[in-house]
């Protein structure tokens, strides 16, 4: 029975090429054809068409191997977690290409191109892990060239061998040797200087054997060379040629040679028969030599392996020679295994005396290896060995026929088949791309519009490929009944499908061709190297063990340590009913015993198992007949199946605890991830073929369901859990983990990427390589017994087949399934939760999948139900309890049902789930005891419902805080949160009886300090808490203080007319506030933080107060502003808004003018006349110059009748103005006597009328002025009038305002005897004098109007004197 298998991972996901360092190597062959990558086969580039093994102390084992159609040269370790590194040559690569290590701290890379250039890369290498990584990142000048003189065409078949650093052996046609000497190594700017050397096999025997074999052309042609690994100072060569022809070679040229026989002819028959034969060995280069210098060996060796020439024997012939004097001596023959018929040697290798083989089996690796029995004297010793083989485990294959039972399961077709595709292990992501690519191509190439799934991006690979596949199928309608065919639309898709997953089968067969073979001398471990995946030979358990023997002729019987036993016996029984069983049956029976485990059955599994049998037919009676006929043969049923069960869930291999290295003393880099990949792909083997013997045994219940009331309970019970732990396990390696980092990168790591890929113009999207879930989940630290080992630690650690009973959940599986939820996989969680019953653990962890799902309210519900298990009699038993312990975080015990819900409402509080995080916070304040600090739950408690917007819950929970403390941490949230929620009506509603001081501390705060353009705006909220406390100068002030930053930030930013705005609205509400105090009490006191930063005017009526206390260091002053002042700074504001809009251009360049009188001067140019004469009363400033410039405006509009409104008279376009009568000149003189009625009078001694009349005096004297004009002068200032006139030489109306006054003063009647007559009497006679002397000599004088206007003066004051003599002389005593 086989006892090894071998195991493999895909290097793409390891080693994507987008994290790969690389090398540029440049030629000086400037006349050299550009590089073309060959496309032969359709092999995809990064599959390798060449590999090796390099092994050395300092670096460990490195896999270097040629891809991209040999232009790349890439560099693996498999000792370190380093990137690789890529080398690109500027043309393709001689079969083949060697590293050699120099002095420990060097790689040199020898390589020779198919332009006849020799390359010697040379890598400083580090011994902390990193190796070349330093080097590559480092962009000095790493390769030295040479050009080879004398290779000439580089032929078909030529080969490279380097025998190290300083020699170079190169293959020519006809069997003739290059040799290559190095005189002088380069350095760093320098390149290598080579002597060439040309040997051919010329001797007698030679000649005459080319002159017998003139027929067949090529028969002396090379196709394998070998020489002895470094290091050593024996410079020998040796090569095959296709005639079979060993030759040995030195430095002098061919020195010896053998023929040797053909596969299946011993050296003593072909003695016999001398007839040569002529059957030539393929052209193509071969590993057909290897050359070893064993320890304690007096000379070389050299293997050589002779392929069989008939397909009914085995694979071929090794061929062990010595060379004694340079004479090649046969030592031993060793024909291959049987296992190799029919088998095709890729490559071998010695290590140790024992020789390893890598045949290619139909495409698939295979392994033989066998001791040498050849002892130090060059002797045969003993016996020969037997060969040992390994090969794969049996796999699935996404044949047409296998892809039809993904779709009995539910779910869509293209969902099924995409699971099936993307399952681990099945495709690489690399096969996946390239095939999608293929399959895009394809599409791409059909005639008509592309349909849009092909041009799109995409974020995952997967997402890709499912948009793709089938986007060109459409849905057709029946040409006669118009109905849609749906089942030529899903046969047509299901055959795309089937065309995609062909590609990725051809592919990935391709990616499998095996290469080459090592042996890691760190483990003594076999390393398979295929096209595009890593192998290895690993140890099988014995659930493996029988599922490769039964899979390889399906006996009938079983043998395990040479005999045949009964559970063997049984299990092979059942292997040949699962072979005869179609696959709808098996799928039949595996859905019932599912349905079985995953339900919460209250009878017995044998009742249970027995109806399940009645109800489903999985095979014909004549199976049935010949099967149990065979199982009658068995003697012990029930023994057989509880040892088969104990086969598969036995872990044979788990190393004990004293035995395994602390993982403390592990450093990263000794495990890396190959071989962790390595171990989840045994695992998935092992898994897979336990899977198959647990199906075996559930097929078995079925069929003998009538005896099962019989048999143990216990043992139904135990097959029952095994299938489901096996069950698991399955469904997880059957998961991929997604495609981790599959962050968007930038544009600049693009070209990156695409300049070290050599792949710039590819266009294709680059996507983050996946692994499988059971990598994920494997520990970083892997233990050094072996990878099978670390695959029965993995499954031991899982505990998922150390159960007894379905009805319970152990520690380990609890853990297992946490384990899954806190690495992020929640639909896996959530199916391999669906396996066990529904215990406290398993609840838990299924709430808490719930809550990182965002089901919420399905979550809280389960962890409400779930509280019952808590406190002191939870009557859990020591099962539960211990696996709901494993599951809860460490500050939660079960006898406390307050820390359990304390522990929820942390969680949802992590998600932020505030509802539910105060129900839970809730629940715990009812349930903690009496001695518990409950702050912080009062705390979450109020902050929720604060969150929530129940502003009113929050409020009552406030004032039921047991902590004073407590509440003024609250209280700020509170305020906030309700002001920025605008429920600032609410928050007034709100008594906050004993907390009004916190209150206002918030609002303050906020007024100060926040930004007061922006929403909410605090200082309007706290004026509006003080209006509705009826603290009215505190209301003021806090406006007051608004209207000064907003100042500020208007200072900054003198563009923005809004912040003038709001400053007005701000003095406006403050001044408001103010005039509801009494006049004495209407002022605000402001702090000052310095004495010298705050102006004071001194027309302001501002008290310093400053007590001795407050002349500290650090001490603020405070400033006294009254009401007039705050109403002086919104009338200067006003008029600053107003002049801002009237030119902008003030606001570009920040000249607004300050000063009272230059605004005021600024409106009266943009005529804005109502405001200027409201801002001038308000500010006690003169308007002389208002009334002037609106006089002048009358006045031009009088004379140009015709004249249009503009923007200069824009002030007759008012609402007021616009609703008077009359045309512009009339609204205009109305407008200007509305103004003096309005600001002039006797308050101001009528200054502006006066102002008016001289300019209308001065500017129209062909016209009286308006007699509404004179009629109020004439009122209250008749001498002005008169002298006015008189000034403007307006003699008429002198005379007229003479007599007027004269006449008023006559009808006033004398008062009582206590006043003075006297004073009544009183009249300017000077000024009537003045009046009447410039009337009398005046050019004027002589017309009748001034004549009798004289005449009636003079008369009426000579009458008026006349009286007055008469009153005085009665009055006289």
């Amino acid at each position: 029975m086989a006892h090894h298998t071998i195991v493999a991972t895909h290097l793409s996901p390891l080693y994507p090429p987008s994290d790969a360092n690389t090398i540029v190597v440049p030629t000086k062959q400037g006349y050299a054809p550009l590089p073309s990558v060959s496309q032969e086969s359709d092999l995809p580039l990064e599959h390798a068409t060449y590999a090796s093994m390099f092994d050395s102390i300092p670096t460990g084992p490195i896999l270097f191997r040629v891809v991209h159609g040999g232009l790349v040269l890439e560099l693996i370790s498999l000792a370190h977690d380093v990137p690789s590194l890529r080398i690109v040559f500027p043309a393709p690569l001689l079969p083949h290409p060697s590293v050699f290590i120099w002095n420990q701290l060097e790689l040199h890379v020898i390589a020779v191109t198919t332009a006849a250039s020799l390359f010697r890369i040379v890598l400083p290498i580090t011994h902390d892990g990193f190796l070349w990584q330093n080097a590559a990142l480092s962009g000095r000048r790493w390769w030295r060239e040479y050009v080879i003189s004398k290779l000439h065409g580089v032929p078909t078949g030529t080969m490279v061998q380097g025998q190290g650093v300083h020699c170079v052996v190169i293959s020519l046609p006809g069997g003739s040797l290059m040799r290559l000497e190095a005189k002088e190594l380069g350095g760093e700017n320098e390149d290598d200087i080579w002597e060439e050397h040309v040997f051919h096999h010329s001797s007698i025997l030679n000649s005459l054997t080319s002159i017998l074999n003139t027929s067949v052309p090529g028969a002396f042609d090379i196709v394998s060379l070998a020489s002895l690994p470094q290091p050593t100072d024996i410079g020998h060569i040796w090569t095959l040629s296709r005639d079979r022809t060993l030759r040995l070679w030195s430095n002098a040229g061919c020195v010896a040679s053998k023929t040797l026989p053909p596969s299946g002819i011993t050296s003593s028959t072909l003695r016999k028969n001398q007839s040569q034969v002529h059957g030539l060995l393929d052209e193509f280069p071969q590993k057909l030599l290897r050359a070893i210098y064993p320890q304690g060996y007096d000379a070389p060796l050299v293997v050589v392996f002779i392929p069989s020439d008939s397909p009914s024997a085995s694979g071929g012939v090794f061929h062990v020679l010595h060379t004694v004097r340079e004479q090649l001596v046969t030592a031993q023959v060793i024909s291959s295994s049987l296992a190799s018929k029919q088998c095709h040697l890729q490559d071998f290798t010695v290590a140790d005396d024992i020789l390893y083989a890598l045949w290619d089996n139909q495409g698939r690796s295979m392994v033989d290896w066998i001791k040498l029995s050849i002892d130090s004297r060059l002797k045969v010793d003993g016996e020969e060995q037997a060969w040992n083989t390994a090969e794969y485990p049996p796999e699935i294959e996404l044949t047409p026929e296998y892809l039809d039972e993904p779709l009995v399961s539910p779910g869509s077709l293209t969902d099924r088949f995409l699971e099936a595709t993307m399952r681990p292990g099945m495709f690489s992501d690399l096969t996946l791309r390239v095939a999608l690519a293929q399959y895009t191509d394809a599409c791409l190439s059909l005639p008509g519009p592309h349909p849009a799934p092909l041009l799109a991006t995409y974020n995952s690979l997967g997402e890709n490929i499912a948009a793709v596949v089938g986007c060109t199928v459409q849905l057709t309608q029946d040409a006669h009944s118009n109905t849609s065919q749906y089942d030529k639309y899903w046969i047509a898709l299901k055959r795309d499908w089937e065309g995609f997953i062909a590609r990725c089968r051809e592919i990935e067969r391709s990616s499998r061709w095996p290469l080459a073979i090592g042996v890691n001398r760190a483990d003594a471990g076999i390393i398979v190297v295929e096209r595009e995946r890593l192998a290895t030979v690993v140890d099988t358990d014995l659930p493996l063990q029988l599922q490769l023997k039964l899979s390889s002729s399906a006996p009938s019987t079983l043998q395990l340590s040479g005999r045949t036993d009964p559970p063997l016996t049984l299990l092979a029984i059942l292997w040949d009913l699962r072979a005869k069983m179609d696959r709808r049956s098996i799928l039949a029976v595996e859905s019932r015993i599912t349905d079985i485990i995953r339900q919460e059955i209250a009878f017995s599994y044998a009742d249970v198992i027995q109806v399940e049998a009645q109800r489903l037919t999985f095979i014909d009676e004549g199976l049935d007949s010949w099967i149990m006929g065979r199982l009658q043969h068995v003697e012990n049923l029930e023994t057989s199946a509880r040892f088969i069960l104990d086969v598969i869930g036995g872990l044979e291999r788990v190393p004990k605890a004293e035995e395994e290295e602390s993982l403390e003393t592990l450093e990263t880099h000794s495990r890396p991830s190959w071989k962790k990949a390595l171990v989840a792909s045994y695992v998935a083997s092992t898994v897979q073929a336990r899977y198959d013997h647990c199906l075996s045994l559930a097929i078995l219940l079925f069929l003998v369901s009538e005896d099962l009331p019989h048999w143990d309970p216990s043992l139904l019970a135990e097959i029952l859990v095994v299938f489901r732990g096996i069950a698991i396990l399955r469904h997880t390696i059957r998961r991929p983990a997604g495609e981790h980092g599959s962050k968007a990168a930038s544009a600049e790591e693009d070209v990156v990427a695409g300049l070290r890929n050599m792949s710039v113009s590819s266009g294709r999207p680059r996507y983050a390589p996946s692994s499988s879930l059971i990598y994920c989940l494997l520990p970083r630290f892997m233990p050094s017994t072996g990878i099978s080992s670390a695959g029965h630690v993995f499954l031991d650690t899982t505990g998922l087949l150390q159960s007894v009973s379905p009805a319970h959940v152990t520690q380990q599986e609890v853990t297992y399934c946490e384990r899954l939820r806190l690495q992020g996989y929640l639909e896996v969680t959530r199916d391999i939760l669906s396996w066990f019953p529904r215990t406290p653990s398993i609840s838990y962890v299924l709430a808490r999948l719930l809550l990182d799902e965002g089901r919420y309210e399905d979550a809280a519900s389960s962890f409400e139900s779930l509280g019952g298990v808590f406190g002191s009699e939870s009557g859990l038993s020591y099962e539960d309890r211990d696996a709901l312990e494993a599951v809860l975080p460490s500050g939660v015990a079960i006898a406390s049902i307050a820390s359990y819900y304390h522990h929820i409402s942390a969680l949802f509080k992590n998600a932020g789930v505030v509802t539910y995080e105060i129900l839970f916070s809730q629940s715990a304040l009812a349930n903690a005891p009496t001695d518990t600090n409950t702050t912080s739950l009062w705390y979450t408690v109020v902050r929720g419902f604060i969150d929530l917007g129940m502003y009113h819950e929050a409020y009552n929970a406030l004032a039921s805080l047991p902590s004073e403390k407590l509440k003024r941490d609250c209280i700020p949230q509170l305020v906030y949160r309700m002001c920025e929620e605008h429920s600032v009506d609410r928050l007034m509603s709100f008594n906050f009886a004993g907390l009004v001081g916190e209150v206002e501390e918030a609002l303050c705060f906020k007024a100060r300090n926040a930004d007061p353009r922006i929403r909410p705006f605090y200082s309007r909220i706290l004026y509006t808490w003080y209006i509705s406390r009826g603290d009215y100068r505190n209301a003021a002030l806090t406006m007051y203080q608004r209207a000064k930053k907003l100042k500020v930030l208007q200072e900054a930013l003198p563009q923005a007319t809004d912040l003038i705005t709001m400053q007005l609205e701000a003095y406006a509400v403050s001044i408001n506030a103010l005039s509801l105090l009494d006049a004495e009490d209407a002022w605000i006191a402001v702090p000052m933080a310095s004495r010298s930063g705050h102006q004071i005017r001194k027309h302001a009526g501002v008290l310093m107060h400053i007590p001795e206390e407050k002349i500290a260091i650090g001490a603020k002053d405070t400033v006294i502003i009254c009401l007039e002042e705050i109403r002086h700074e919104y009338v200067v504001l006003s008029m600053l808004l107003e002049v801002a809009h009237l030119d902008s251009r003030l606001l570009s360049i920040g000249d607004l003018p300050q000063s009272p009188a230059l605004l005021l001067s600024k409106l009266v140019q943009g005529r804005r006349y109502d405001t200027a004469m409201a801002a001038a009363r308000a500010l006690n400033v003169d308007m002389n110059d208002v009334f002037a410039q609106l006089t002048s405006q009358c006045l031009k509009l009088t004379r140009n009748s015709g004249y249009l409104i503009d923007e200069t008279t824009n002030w007759l376009l008012t609402d007021e103005v616009s609703s008077w009568s009359g045309t512009y000149i009339d609204r205009a003189w109305r407008y200007l006597r509305y103004s003096l009625r309005k600001y002039d009078g006797p308050q101001t001694d009528f200054a502006y009328s006066k102002t008016v009349l001289e300019l209308l005096l001065a500017s129209e004297r062909s016209s009286a002025p308006p007699p509404w004009l004179i009629e109020s002068l004439q009122e209250y200032q008749p001498e002005y009038l008169i002298r006015t006139f008189l000034r403007y030489d307006f003699i008429e109306n002198a005379l007229e305002h003479v007599l007027f006054v004269i006449h008023k003063d006559e009808g006033k009647k004398f008062q009582d005897d206590s006043s003075c007559p006297a004073f009544h009497a009183w009249l300017p006679y000077t000024l009537i004098d003045q009046v009447l002397l410039v009337a009398d000599s005046s050019p004027d004088a002589q017309s009748s109007r001034i004549q009798r206007l004289v005449h009636d003066i003079r008369s009426t004051l000579s009458r008026r004197l006349d009286q007055d003599l008469n009153r005085a002389e009665a009055v006289r005593p």
